[in-house]
């Protein structure tokens, strides 16, 4: 930029030094000068800066209630029974609804995506309640801390915590306090305030809450679209859910004190003892699989008739939108049901072993590329094994975890009743979607939209995909993009993508009824075949199921046949074959 100097005049003008102080002073005169013309009052600009937050203190924990929310009810409960099994006074924030959403623009920033508004909204909106309900606000900012999780990376979920505390400020309830548990944290959350112990403990018995919410949610899932006294699937899931709520709050961490009493303080390396001995405990246990076991009972109880033909769907999409189960993601869920639909959610689950084999791809992608470190020269063995070791010790620890996270979902999908989906591989899913969407690029679902639009329909494991993402949201809308290369290639697939917002409701319903009933003909198209396959009527059916009434059963074990995707369709092929006949399908494991 080149300087231009100005003489001071006799007039009292302002001596111009630059041209670009010229520029900027000529624009600020003249939006004066339009501002005063159009009566607009200048108001001074205060940007947000994040407060320096006042700490959760150990001391505070009997007086100070955590909220929390965000997920399904079924999760959020089993969660809030694990912290109170903790010691925590906890209250969950209930599902958010629109009015939610324009608390959130209101209080909030301009161009954030769709779940910001709700969640951040959603918070103020509680904290309104609670204000009405005669708690003092001085009280809300002291007694009261949202817990929540956080990030960062391409996606607008690193920006939540700012969100939060603007929002917040804006709304009146400046200083309350927001914490966060970093999602690439792991069991080694230093920043943790000491009020709240983010130890093995907490993340053990929330880990098994959220694995008992997934399966327990996908079962009645399958349960309720087949069943034969309407709204009985969901008083058993009522009942169930207060169960294991009582079981996970009444449950102690397991500790070398509680075993071996005052003699626990003479052990050699007492903290690798207790650190072991709760692994071994979470491993070895069978506390929380009795319960489950009386679960699993009480939903077999329930009567099915799976002579119903149903489409069935599986649920994908962004993170938030896929899960919650209100206005934010346009009652998704109910509304499937409603139109005939048989749903599959997708677990949490997924996401964590996602989130583990992230950091395992970018460990190998960085194998000897660490910042500032120099390699050793190739005659130094001894250092060029040590860092070897390091690596392939990073990779175990991450490996372990993966295997024995999985080892105990699929332990409680056993317990109840083992017919919820297992996880799905992510070396597979990576396999499938790495093609089309870069398994290597962050933020969002990653590469698991695309890999899980493949997964389930070229597994036969549903009729269509729908894929709910938020307005706004940058990760899955670049997987829209791919997902038109994935169309192409498998020209039977029908998948939906939709954006949900605030509003928009009835377009978005009407997309997925048009969809929908494609997908309807297919299921019936499907059934009609499989009937005329193995020789049997529907009524010669039928009446063999009358006959033996233990297939009526929820919890009755249908396998999945090779070239079938619909419960009618695979239930009509085994009471076939459990009839005698010869039917040209085999079953297969899923």
């Amino acid at each position: 930029m080149s300087t231009s100097t100005h003489p001071a005049t006799s007039g009292g003008l302002v001596q111009i030094t630059s041209l670009e102080e010229m520029i900027r002073q000529r624009v600020a005169e003249e939006r004066a000068r339009l501002e005063k013309e159009a009566g607009i009052a200048r108001k001074e600009i205060h940007h947000f800066h994040k407060p320096i937050e006042r700490p959760f203190t150990a001391d505070q924990r009997n007086k100070t209630t955590l909220l929390f929310g965000g997920l399904t009810w079924k999760h959020e409960k089993l969660v809030h029974g694990a912290l109170e099994g903790l010691g925590y006074k906890c209250e969950v924030v209930p599902t958010a609804n629109v009015k939610a959403f324009q608390l959130g623009k209101e209080y909030g920033n301009n161009g954030q995506c769709n779940p910001t508004y709700f969640t951040v909204g959603n918070l103020v909106q509680y904290l309104q309640k609670l204000e009405e309900s005669g708690i003092r606000r001085e009280d809300l900012l002291n007694n009261y801390i949202f817990l929540t999780a956080g990030a960062c990376g391409p996606c607008r979920f690193g920006m939540y915590e700012a969100e939060y505390r603007l929002a917040l400020r804006n709304a009146g309830f400046d200083g309350f306090r927001v914490m966060l548990f970093q999602q690439s944290g792991g069991l080694d959350q230093s920043e943790a305030e000491a009020g709240l112990c983010m130890n093995l403990d907490f993340f053990l018995n929330l880990l098994n809450a959220l694995n008992m919410g997934d399966i327990i949610n996908e079962v009645a899932h399958q349960i309720r679209a087949f069943e034969a006294n309407t709204g009985e699937t969901d008083a058993v899931l009522d009942e169930s859910i207060d169960y294991l709520h009582e079981a996970l709050k009444k449950k102690s961490p397991w500790s070398v004190e509680s075993k071996l009493g005052k003699a626990a303080n003479k052990i050699p390396m007492k903290g690798t003892v207790e650190y072991l001995g709760k692994f071994l405990n979470q491993l070895m246990s069978d506390d929380y699989m009795v319960a489950l076991n009386q679960v699993r009972d009480r939903f077999n109880r329930v009567k099915v008739d799976r002579f119903r033909v149903k489409p069935i769907v599986k649920i994908t999409g962004e993170f938030w939108a896929q899960t919650t189960e209100g206005d934010g993601n346009f009652n998704m869920f109910p509304f499937l049901h409603k139109e005939g639909a048989q749903i599959i959610v997708e677990p949490i689950g997924t996401w964590i072993m996602y989130m583990i084999h992230q950091v395992v791809q970018k460990i190998r992608d960085t194998k000897g590329l660490e910042e500032g470190t120099v390699a050793p020269p190739s005659w130094r063995i001894d250092k060029q094994a040590k860092i070897e070791w390091n690596y392939r010790n990073k990779l175990m620890k991450l490996r372990a975890a993966e295997l024995i996270f999985a080892r105990e979902y699929h332990r409680i999908v056993d317990a109840l009743g083992g017919t919820a989906h297992r996880l799905v591989d992510q070396y597979e899913l990576q396999r499938l979607g790495h093609p089309y969407y870069n398994s290597r690029a962050g933020g969002g679902e990653g590469h698991l939209e695309v890999a899980k639009n493949i997964y389930y329909s070229n597994r036969e494991l549903c009729h269509m995909v729908l894929s709910l993402k938020p307005f706004g949201c940058m990760p899955s809308t670049q997987s829209d993009g791919a997902q038109s290369a994935v169309v192409a290639h498998y020209k039977d697939m029908i998948f939906l993508p939709i954006e949900t917002s605030g509003e928009g409701e009835i377009n978005a319903h009407s997309r997925v009824q048009m969809a929908l009933g494609e997908a309807k003909a297919k299921a019936k198209l499907e059934y009609k075949e499989v009937l005329e396959k193995i020789g049997k009527s529907q009524d010669e059916l039928k009446a063999y199921v009358e006959q033996h009434p233990e297939m009526s059963n929820a919890l009755y074990p249908v396998p999945k046949y090779k070239g079938v995707i619909g419960t009618a369709a695979n239930f009509a092929v085994h009471v076939a074959e459990r009839m005698g006949a010869q039917v040209p399908y085999h079953a297969e494991a899923h």
